[in-house]
């Protein structure tokens, strides 16, 4: 037997007030969250809530729908090596949401768990039913009320993957019972726990996470200056966020790169100063974005591919050129 579930999380201002969802049927589903954290804790707490309510039947396969790319590559393939390393990242510094990962790795302990990536905003019933759930409990929190906390786990009565209805199905859902707000339309899944402009960046002010951004255009220039911080360069599960599953770069030095040999080689671009921001959008959810960079070795151009997935903007490709080295 299977137990198949979505789980989702969502954050107001991202960090703001938070929630969190998992969803297997109109009877098994719950929701909850906090005044003030960030959508990957609302995440992580939706797959470790749906955990626990599980456990009484930890004997059944446990079949986990996430839109987050963060959780799945945290649980599934950046996991062992932090528990290896003391729960620190490759460069030393603790790992973010520790307590929270920790408790997943202890529920996970005997359980068959198998984790499914799908994508966010499009359709998907199931994936749909906790999003809104998770942000009718974020919004809650938003307006200092109780969020509808739901029937939790029925134990034995849940359907398994065979009886139940079909993950990628269409059964209809009750509309939200809140408006998001605009940030947290167009910033899921977020780039960890960095809300402020980027250290060393020079990009224009305003259009950073944690500001009121207006545009796409402006989304897609803040989620760049994003991942020139030196904070969510120490933080590769994060700056993945931000990464298209296909997305490939070619570097200062002219080398191709794939998604994962950029996380691997991401790190701190000290005294980077970044100008000359221009984006166009070159067809409906394709944006390109051209700037200029100059640090201690020169002057480099750069241009960013951003494709819209959903309600989120994702790096397609990255090209730097060095118009000057020293």
């Amino acid at each position: 037997m299977t137990i198949t579930a979505a789980a989702d999380g969502s954050a107001l201002g991202n960090p703001g007030p938070a929630g969190w969802a998992w969803y297997i049927d109109e009877d098994n589903w719950r929701a909850g969250g906090w005044p003030h954290g960030t959508n990957n804790m609302g995440e992580l707490k939706a797959v470790l809530d749906l955990l626990e309510a599980t456990a009484v039947d930890a004997d059944q396969h446990l079949h986990v729908l996430c839109d987050s790319q963060y959780v799945i590559n945290s649980v599934t393939t950046w996991m062992p090596g932090w528990k290896r390393k003391g729960w620190r990242k490759k460069d030393g510094k603790p790992v973010l949401n520790v307590e929270l990962l920790q408790a997943i790795d202890r529920a996970m302990a005997g359980r068959s768990v198998e984790f499914e990536w799908v994508k966010g905003h499009a359709g998907h019933a199931m994936n749909e039913a906790a999003d809104r759930r998770a942000n009718a409990a974020a919004t809650a929190f938003s307006k200092k009320q109780d969020p509808q906390v739901g029937p939790g786990y029925r134990g034995g009565d849940a359907p398994s993957a065979a009886s139940g209805p079909s993950s990628g199905g269409t059964t209809p859902e009750p509309e939200p019972t809140a408006e998001s707000d605009l940030f947290s339309l167009f910033t899921e899944p977020d780039p960890g726990d960095v809300p402020g402009p980027p250290e060393h960046c020079g990009a224009p002010e305003g259009v950073f996470p944690g500001a009121e951004l207006g545009t796409e255009l402006e989304q897609v220039i803040a989620h760049e200056g994003a991942l020139l911080s030196d904070r969510l360069r120490e933080d590769p599960p994060s700056a993945a966020a931000l990464l298209h599953p296909q997305h490939t770069a070619i570097s200062v030095d002219g080398r191709e790169q794939d998604r994962e040999e950029v996380l691997a080689e991401l790190a701190p671009l000290p005294g980077l100063d970044a100008a000359e921001f221009r984006a166009e959008e070159l067809s409906p959810g394709v944006v390109l974005l051209r700037y200029e960079t100059r640090d201690r070795q020169g002057l480099v151009r750069r241009s960013s591919l951003w494709q819209r997935d959903g309600q989120r903007w994702l790096l397609r490709h990255h090209q730097a050129t060095p118009a000057e080295r020293r």
